[in-house]
């Protein structure tokens, strides 16, 4: 396994829903930096950005929005039901897509300066991010709970979210992978205290 040095690397991932984010804002109060694929995700296709033109032309100028103030931006429900309705297109825009974001996801990682860094990744494991991590903490929710949340975070179909979740790992890949596991079921209140515990013990490594 290839590592990332400076610092130590801790990959965080979960299926959608899971509540990444809630976790791993608690490790940014406590100091850590967090690199998000998701973010990164989203400046790689920012106005201004080359891939955006990439994906214009590649899939057509409809998956920009045509009017308002963010006339130009990526339209990304118009992108998605794009490439959800068809296997061949979204191989196409991860082909696209994955390059950029590892390249930038890695700069970061190199850039980050606390004691270690928290890598956040929803594909954490099937885009191998996981080779640049020291130990991977997987956040674990049942799948009714996730298809619960996300309806009411996304206002999206059972149909979409169920596409989603086959499009990632399942839960028991994910948890037979893990070097920690965080049950993201349990009281909110009593998060930050189990993140902490997790903090003290990373700060170790």
């Amino acid at each position: 396994m290839s590592h990332v040095t400076p610092p130590v690397v801790i990959g965080l991932t979960g299926g959608i829903g899971s509540g990444k984010t809630t976790v791993s804002n608690e490790f940014a109060a406590l100091g850590i930096k967090v690199v998000d694929a998701d973010v990164i995700a989203r400046e790689v296709v920012a106005p201004g950005e080359p891939l955006l033109s990439v994906l214009a032309q590649t899939f057509g100028t409809d998956i920009l929005v045509n009017d308002g103030e963010n006339k130009g931006a990526l339209n990304r429900a118009a992108l998605r039901h794009i490439v959800f309705a068809d296997d061949e297109k979204k191989k196409l825009l991860n082909s696209i897509m994955h390059p950029a974001i590892r390249e930038r996801l890695l700069t970061h990682l190199e850039a980050a300066k606390s004691s270690y860094v928290i890598l956040s990744a929803p594909l954490l494991f099937e885009n191998q991010l996981d080779q640049y991590c020291h130990r991977v903490l997987v956040i674990d929710v049942p799948e009714a709970t996730q298809i619960e949340r996300t309806k009411q975070r996304d206002g999206v179909s059972d149909k979409q979210i169920k596409a989603i979740l086959n499009s990632q790992w399942s839960r028991e890949q994910r948890l037979a992978k893990a070097d920690d596991v965080l049950d993201n079921s349990l009281p909110i209140a009593t998060l930050a205290s189990r993140v902490a515990v997790l903090h003290q013990a990373y700060c170790k490594l």
